[in-house]
C-alpha cells in the first residue's frame, strides 16, 4: 500500500521525523496513522513491492518500522530491510517472540522489540527513545561514544566501555522493549542487580515500580510473605493483611536476586505465577492476578543444580526467557583503568575530596590483578585509595593472592600475601588449660578451613557448604560466628 493512498492529507512537514512502517495489518497501519500521525510524517506500507521501493529511493527515513509474524518469511525480509537501513534504526514490530528469533533481531542489529498489541503512549515513547535526530547523537547512539556510565536515578549507572560490554549494551536495548523473562548469570560483583536496572529502564515498564528481592537473605517462610504477602491471622504477629511485593510492583519488574537460593517450597509457587500472573497470599483463598515483569539473577551454575535436584528443571525455562551474562573483571582488563577513573570521580564527589591521580605503577597493577571481587572490589579499593592516599597499601593489596595451605596446617605459622584477610582468633591466656587451648586451635583452623572453601568458590556460600561438607545453614551460622562476612 502506498503512503499517498493511505495518508492523502499528512503534512509534510521537514521538522517532522520521516518514519517507514511495514505491517500486512492494514487495521494496524490506520491505528498507527490516527494515533502519531500529527508527531511524524508516516510512510505506512502494507505490500512488500512498494516497501522496497521506498527503500531503495533516494529518501532516508529517520526510522524503519517492521512487522515481525515468526514465519520463516520475516528472515529473510528483514535481513533486506537492515542491509538497506544501513545507519538508520530498526524497530520490530511482534506478537510473541521466542529467545531465538530475539537473537537473531540482535544480531542483525534491530535496536528494539515492541510487542503487541501496544498502545499510542507505548509505541510513541520507544520511537523517541531510538530516534535519530538530524543532529546530536541520541542517548543510545552515545554507547559509541567515549562515556563509559548511563544514568540510572538514583546515583546508579549502568558503566560500560569493553566491547564485551558494549554488546551486552545492545542485547539489553533489544530485550527490554519485550516482556519475557531474563535470567542475568555473573560472578559476585560484577553488576547484576545494575544490569537488571538497566533493563527496566529499556522496557515500556521504565515509569513504573522497580523493585529487588534477595532469595538468600531470608528463610523460606519470610520470603514466601515477603514476596506474595500474607492475610490478617495468617501466622503470629499477622495482625493486619500484608500485599507482597508482586503486588506492590504490578505493572512494573521485579528482581529476584540469587535465584538458585531460593527454597525449593516457594519454586513451584513462583512458577505459576510465571504462566499465569497468579498467586494466592499466605493464609488467602481467593488468587490474585498480577502483571509483573521477572527479571532473575544468579551467580551459581544453575545447570548443576538441576541436576542435583536442587532448584526445577520447568522453573530454569520459564525464567530463561533470554539469558544475559556479565563477564567478571579479569576478562575484561582493557576498561580496568577507565572505571578505576570513573569510580575516582564518584568517590571523589562522595566524600568531597579532589581526585587522586594514579600512578603507573598502580595501573600496572590494577590491571594485572585477577579482581575476585569485580567491579565491587575495584570501586572499594579506589574509595581507600582516595580516603587513605597511601599507595604503598594499595599496591600490596594488589599483590596477588598467595595459595592458603592445606586445612590441617596451624593457623600460626601461615603467611599469606596482601589482602590479608585476617581470621578471627581467640587469645590463650596462660593458666586457662589445655582443654581451653585446644578449643581455640580448632575454632581457628576451622575458620581457616571455611574462609579456604569460600574464597575456592568465589564466596557461592553454596558451594562451599558442600565442599565442607556441612549443611547450608550451618555454613551461614558459622560465617557469622567467626566474622567471615566482614572479609568478602
Amino acid at each position: 500500500m502506498s503512503t499517498s493512498a493511505l495518508l492523502p492529507q499528512t503534512r509534510r512537514s521537514p521538522v517532522l521525523a520521516q518514519i517507514v512502517v511495514f505491517d500486512p495489518n492494514v487495521l494496524l497501519l490506520e491505528y498507527i496513522r490516527e494515533t502519531l500521525g500529527d508527531a511524524y510524517n508516516l510512510h505506512l506500507f502494507s505490500e512488500k513491492t512498494s516497501l522496497w521501493r521506498e527503500l531503495t529511493s533516494d529518501r532516508k527515513p529517520d526510522m524503519l518500522m517492521f512487522s515481525w509474524d515468526s514465519s520463516h518469511r520475516s528472515l529473510p525480509m528483514l535481513q533486506q530491510v537492515m542491509g538497506q537501513a544501513g545507519s538508520v534504526p530498526v524497530l520490530v514490530l511482534a506478537c510473541t517472540p521466542d529467545a531465538h528469533e530475539m537473537r537473531l533481531m540482535m544480531t542483525m542489529g534491530v535496536r528494539a522489540v515492541v510487542l503487541k498489541p501496544f498502545d499510542q503512549e507505548d509505541l510513541q515513547q520507544v520511537i523517541e527513545k531510538h530516534l535519530r535526530p538530524a543532529g546530536p547523537e541520541t542517548p543510545y547512539l552515545m554507547s559509541q561514544q567515549k562515556d563509559v556510565e548511563i544514568a540510572l536515578g538514583d546515583d546508579r549507572y549502568f558503566v560500560r566501555s569493553s566491547p564485551a560490554m558494549r554488546a551486552l549494551e545492545q542485547q539489553a536495548m533489544v530485550i527490554g522493549g519485550s516482556d519475557i523473562p531474563v535470567l542475568v548469570l555473573g560472578e559476585s560483583g560484577t553488576g547484576k542487580e545494575v544490569l537488571a536496572l538497566f533493563l527496566h529502564k529499556s522496557s515500556l515498564r521504565s515509569k513504573q515500580t522497580f523493585l529487588k528481592v534477595n532469595c538468600a537473605a531470608m528463610p523460606a517462610d519470610l520470603l514466601e510473605s515477603e514476596l506474595f504477602g500474607y492475610e490478617q491471622g495468617a501466622f503470629t504477629g499477622a495482625a493486619k493483611a500484608k500485599p507482597g511485593k508482586f503486588e506492590i510492583c504490578n505493572g512494573g519488574t521485579i528482581f529476584l536476586d540469587e535465584i538458585g537460593e531460593m527454597p525449593a517450597s516457594l519454586q513451584a509457587k513462583l512458577l505459576h505465577v510465571l504462566q499465569d500472573g497468579t498467586f494466592t497470599r499466605l493464609g488467602g483463598k481467593t488468587p490474585q492476578k498480577v502483571d509483573v515483569r521477572v527479571i532473575a539473577a544468579t551467580n551459581i551454575n544453575i545447570k548443576q543444580s538441576i541436576a542435583e535436584k536442587s532448584f526445577r528443571e520447568d522453573l530454569y525455562y520459564r525464567l530463561n526467557g533470554f539469558s544475559l551474562t556479565l563477564p567478571p573483571l579479569r576478562e575484561r582488563r582493557e576498561e580496568i583503568q577507565l572505571l578505576s577513573d570513573y569510580f575516582m570521580r564518584r568517590a571523589a564527589a562522595k566524600y568531597s575530596r579532589a581526585t587522586l591521580p594514579f600512578t603507573e605503577r598502580m595501573k600496572q597493577a590494577m590491571t594485572e590483578y585477577s579482581w575476585p571481587g569485580n567491579l565491587r572490589e575495584l570501586e572499594n579499593i579506589v574509595s581507600r585509595y582516595l580516603i587513605l592516599g597511601d599507595e604503598a597499601s594499595i599496591l600490596s593489596e594488589l599483590q596477588p593472592i598467595a595459595s592458603v595451605p592445606h586445612v590441617h596446617a596451624l593457623p600460626q605459622v601461615v603467611e599469606v600475601a596482601a589482602p590479608v584477610v585476617e581470621v578471627p582468633r581467640t587469645t590463650h591466656t596462660p593458666g586457662e588449660g589445655l582443654k581451653s587451648l585446644v578449643k581455640s586451635l580448632k575454632g581457628d583452623a576451622e575458620a581457616m578451613a571455611i574462609l579456604e572453601a569460600l574464597e575456592a568458590n568465589r564466596w557461592n556460600r553454596k558451594a562451599a557448604a558442600k565442599n565442607l561438607q556441612i549443611s547450608y545453614k550451618a555454613l551461614l551460622y558459622k560465617i557469622k560466628n567467626y566474622n567471615l562476612g566482614a572479609t568478602k
